[in-house]
């Protein structure tokens, strides 16, 4: 059955690069012809650009209220209720005065969501490319407006009332590459009330080109997540020595950090058991497994199992309920198009 349970209106916040997602079906043909590999995600180059009227030319494309952090912010607030806790999630971020961006407004407006856009009239919202094959996919974003967001938006007093009256804050890493001193300022704000903060790996290139705002970002954060291939690009760049997860995440869960509070890090593997580490303590959590012939596509796996072991974390939950909740809606997501989902939970 559904949650039941109300929280306080605000109480999770996140920022991040809001991204309408043109998804399609391809061959691997398609996917090397750009120089792509599945099971990735990359900012798009100029070599890129044309794939996004091609697709729209030449495939059968569906248009999905995408970015990271948006997914998990909307999936949250669906295991919370739309009814039941309107507005208990906040969202920030950028689009561009155009019909993608009311599209994407309306989508997080219409799942309960506060959100608050930063428009910018002088360039278009921001896509991503989906490109599934089978039951992979790779993502190719165009930024666009997503990364022309300012701090002076977070500080505008209405949206800095909802930084004030939230108690968890999510903000993934693609956030690093557009506005890492919009990141600093939650994350220190957290950390000066006693507040959670938390990010995501999100994406190996981040680790390998944005080491420096990452790692000044890395101190504030109390619960890590990311997946086991995030995780060995994160090794590499941190000179861990290592490539096994367990190992990873302990070595992760160490470094240095601005409050007394144990840093948690979660590690996701596809259908391998989910890693976590806390107060220094290995667990391994099992995942539900799905019917190969029910998995219709993987993209917004990792953004919907964040937003479940976010919205039972608001809740009070213990870690293991919490990362329960982040399998069963990473679970239901792939059995949907993209990061959409059933009209209510049916999580206990």
């Amino acid at each position: 059955m559904a949650q039941t349970r109300s929280v306080k209106e605000g109480i999770l916040f996140g920022m991040g690069n809001p991204l309408l997602d043109i998804s399609a079906e391809v061959s691997l043909d398609y996917i090397a012809k750009y120089g792509l590999e599945i099971d990735n995600a990359i900012l798009a180059e100029d070599k890129h650009l044309p794939m996004y009227q091609e697709l729209v030319k030449e495939h059968d494309v569906e248009y999905i209220a995408g970015g990271a952090t948006q997914n998990s912010i909307r999936v949250a607030q669906w295991m919370l209720g739309t009814k039941l806790n309107p507005h208990s999630t906040s969202y920030l971020g950028c689009i561009g005065d155009d019909r993608f961006g009311v599209e994407l407004a309306q989508r997080a407006r219409e799942a309960g969501v506060y959100a608050d856009y930063l428009v910018d009239p002088q360039v278009n919202t921001g896509t991503c490319a989906c490109l599934i094959t089978g039951r992979s996919r790779s993502l190719v974003a165009n930024l666009a407006a997503a990364n022309h967001y300012k701090k002076d938006h977070l500080m505008q007093p209405l949206n800095w009332a909802r930084v004030e009256m939230a108690e968890y804050y999510y903000v993934s890493g693609f956030f690093l590459t557009v506005s890492p001193e919009s990141m600093l300022t939650v994350a220190d704000h957290a950390a000066s009330n006693d507040k959670l903060f938390m990010t995501n790996l999100s994406a190996p290139f981040l680790s390998q080109f944005f080491k420096e705002p990452q790692m000044k970002v890395m101190p504030y954060v109390d619960i890590l997540f990311g997946n086991e291939t995030e995780a060995e690009a994160f090794s590499d760049s941190q000179g861990f020595a290592t490539k096994d997860i367990k190992e990873i995440a302990l070595k992760a869960a160490n470094l240095p950090k601005v409050t007394k509070r144990p840093r948690v890090v979660i590690i996701t593997q596809g259908k391998d058991p989910v890693i976590m580490v806390n107060n220094g303590v290995i667990t391994e959590h099992l995942v539900p497994l799905v019917a190969p012939d029910d998995i219709v596509d993987t993209n917004g796996a990792g953004d919907a199992f964040v937003g479940g072991f976010l919205s039972q974390l608001v809740l009070g939950k213990p870690l293991d309920k919490c990362i329960a909740g982040g399998n069963y809606t990473a679970s239901t997501i792939i059995q949907q198009s993209g990061c959409t989902f059933p009209a209510k939970p049916q999580f206990e």
